[in-house]
């Protein structure tokens, strides 16, 4: 059995984020996530504490490590310097590195999020453009985002963007030679191969849910990972 702890423990952000915990509270107290889902950092920070094997296991395995915005405000309140955002950062990570992250619905949405966000990161050289908002996906949109989508160009040109052309302008078509290098960065620092992990492991939580990952950009497992909310997330639920 993987020791988590240990692995854990290679991490410079695990390193950086845990001190020593006193248990007081005050990154609850200041955390948004907090107030919104059945989420507790002092409770992850006790936990992993507690180098309890089978715990830490779990918690790799739970949603309640998906539930961090990151925005680190519990760094700037903590009397001991803990940073339980980090350490999410590590759980999270390695919940990837072992795919363990297919077993919670938050988790499972690490395929979205690589599929949409990050290969557009790759393929234009953004995070976010317009096209990547599939009206079918955002049924909130309404009827204007399917109008939009479908007169784009004339509708960024009255904005005064670039959109997809060559030159400067706000959404401007990233040169060749730039994602090229933006590659090559992605494969140097490991990025590529830990995409692949996501995808690896995703497609065999797909093959066990008799979801097809095949049928095209908007596949079935990715429109369910997408969509799908359990109504669990929140004490308000």
């Amino acid at each position: 059995m993987v020791d988590y702890c240990a692995e854990l423990e290679k991490d410079i952000r695990f390193q950086e984020g845990l001190k020593s915990c006193l248990n007081c509270g005050v990154c609850c107290a200041i955390c948004p996530a907090a107030e919104f889902y059945n989420y507790d950092p002092r409770s992850i920070v006790t936990l992993v504490q507690q180098r309890n094997n089978e715990v830490i296991e779990q918690l790799l395995k739970s949603n309640t490590i998906w539930y961090c915005g990151q925005c680190m405000s519990c760094k700037t309140r903590c009397p001991r310097g803990n940073t339980a955002g980090m350490i999410i950062q590590a759980l999270r990570t390695l919940s990837q590195q072992l795919g363990f992250f297919t077993e919670s619905e938050k988790g499972r949405q690490q395929y979205a999020l690589k599929k949409v966000v990050g290969e557009n990161i790759l393929n234009t050289g953004y995070c976010l453009c317009p096209t990547m908002v599939a009206p079918e996906l955002h049924v909130e949109q309404g009827p204007m985002w399917e109008w939009v989508i479908a007169n784009i160009d004339a509708v960024y040109e009255r904005m005064g963007a670039n959109y997809r052309k060559p030159g400067a302008g706000v959404l401007r078509k990233i040169s060749d030679d730039a994602l090229q290098e933006l590659a090559q960065i992605f494969e140097v620092t490991g990025g590529k191969e830990f995409y692949k992990t996501i995808e690896d492991f995703s497609e065999k939580k797909a093959a066990e849910m008799n979801l097809d990952t095949t049928n095209g950009p908007m596949n079935d497992y990715l429109v369910h990972v997408y969509t799908t909310n359990s109504g669990t997330h929140s004490g308000n639920e």
